[in-house]
């Protein structure tokens, strides 16, 4: 055999090997994931809030308490994250929202939220349906309606 086939299968191997633990560590972080889920659910509350506010802020400037930030990793402390000031009731209140709902959260309305803890992972229009913002087109779409 020559050297170069034996680099080739070597690479080969790595690989495979390397996929291999990727999809055990995908699996097992799928059931973490899951777990998480069922206790989001578990607690949620459905409450009426006053949007006041949104913006994508970095975890440290939102003001969340000091045991939110606390018990982030590390690396993800930095990471902008959708933050909604909201009215709950006679308190002002500062709520880390879902992605994919962040754009469907209307400023200066009233809405019925589904919250768990500090996460918003629901939003329904108390008077009519909220209204979805158009999609971005991306750049090849772009190009082909030129």
């Amino acid at each position: 055999m020559s050297k170069v086939t034996i680099v080739l299968l070597v690479i080969l191997i790595v690989l495979v090997i390397a996929c291999v633990v990727l999809y055990f560590l995908g699996k097992k972080a799928e059931k973490r994931q899951a777990e998480q889920q069922e206790q989001l659910a578990a607690a949620a509350q459905t409450v009426s809030m006053l949007i006041i506010d949104k913006g994508k802020l970095r975890l440290k400037d939102a003001g969340f308490p000091s045991v939110v930030v606390e018990n982030t990793p590390k690396y993800l402390r930095r990471s902008r994250v959708p933050v909604v000031k909201a009215k709950v009731g006679p308190k002002v209140m500062v709520l880390m929202c879902d992605a994919e709902i962040f754009p469907m959260v209307p400023v200066k309305k009233e809405v019925k939220a589904t919250i768990s803890g500090i996460y918003i992972t629901a939003v329904r229009g108390i008077r009519g349906p909220l209204e979805t913002p158009a999609k971005k087109k991306g750049f090849l779409a772009r190009l082909r309606g030129k």
